[in-house]
């Protein structure tokens, strides 16, 4: 079965610097990643394309991430970052449309997890930006975790015609059970018919070491997740490189097809490449 990794990232930190990569813990990421050493880790997963996911809010990234796309063949979609608060979101997104892999953008992504305001969502010019994004016919990554997510709930509530793809599941602390706050909030959010869900991050989340608890601490939320989304509404996507802080891309895979070794071969098939070809719109 082919498989579509619908979230990962790369940056060489000779072109610019990564500031959230100086959150204490994140020691082991301040190097650089690049698609080339991800690509023989791909393969040897049978992954055929991916989507290479912003990480800092500045203008000089997203260029940067499409050119990588247009001359890559494992790269097929770009999720990018516009500022969404400027009164120019349109132009923004169409002069993006006009850069060399300018076609392979996909959707649009802010670092909501670096904003002081939980509610950043829901705020008016936020919100102008986000029908700006739907009407470019993109859609739009939510990152986001805690009281951030009660914001995700009301944006994609007011504005239904944007497909919202929450990352990570809403990035839940999966180390000590199911925090029922964060179910309450995540099961709102899959209840609203334009949102989908990333089969991601989490499964990276184990502690070091402790690959044994993978499936007491993860299948409680991915059969939230499955609950909530089912396989037509869930994309897998690995994460890469943070998952290497734990488990690394072969262990993010290996607990992945464990969690779903169970379905059948058409929702196996919905989650590992369906779901991503469908929202994003990715061309083989």
């Amino acid at each position: 079965m082919s498989t579509i990794d619908a979230h990962h990232h790369v940056w060489d930190l000779s072109m610019h610097d990564q500031p959230f990569l100086d959150q204490p813990g994140l020691e082991p990421l301040r190097r650089n990643f690049l698609l080339a050493d991800l690509e023989p880790e791909a393969a040897a997963q049978g992954v055929t394309s991916t989507v290479v996911v912003q990480t800092i809010t500045a203008p000089e990234e997203t260029p940067e991430l499409l050119m990588l796309a247009a001359t890559s063949d494992l790269v097929a979609g770009v999720v990018g970052w516009v500022n969404l608060e400027a009164p120019d979101v349109a132009d923004a997104i169409a002069a993006l449309r006009h850069l060399p892999g300018g076609d392979r953008l996909v959707g649009i992504r802010h670092t909501v997890l670096t904003e002081p305001d939980p509610d950043w969502l829901a705020r008016p010019p936020v919100l102008r930006g986000l029908a700006a994004v739907a009407d470019a016919d993109l859609v739009y990554d939510v990152v986001a975790a805690g009281q951030q997510l009660d914001a995700a709930v009301a944006a994609a509530a007011a504005t239904p015609q944007l497909t919202f793809v929450l990352d990570h599941l809403g990035n839940p602390d999966v180390s000590c059970g199911v925090d029922e706050s964060w179910a309450k909030t995540f099961r709102a959010f899959a209840a609203l018919p334009n949102t989908v869900a990333k089969f991601s991050g989490f499964l990276g989340e184990l502690p070091p070491g402790r690959a044994d608890l993978a499936d007491a601490l993860l299948r409680p939320h991915y059969e939230i997740a499955m609950a909530g989304f089912g396989p037509g509404r869930l994309m897998f996507g690995s994460d890469w490189p943070v998952s290497t802080m734990h488990v690394g891309y072969a262990g993010v895979c290996t607990a992945a097809r464990a969690l779903t070794a169970d379905l059948s071969e058409a929702d196996k098939s919905a989650i590992y490449s369906g779901t991503a070809h469908r929202i994003y719109g990715l061309t083989p």
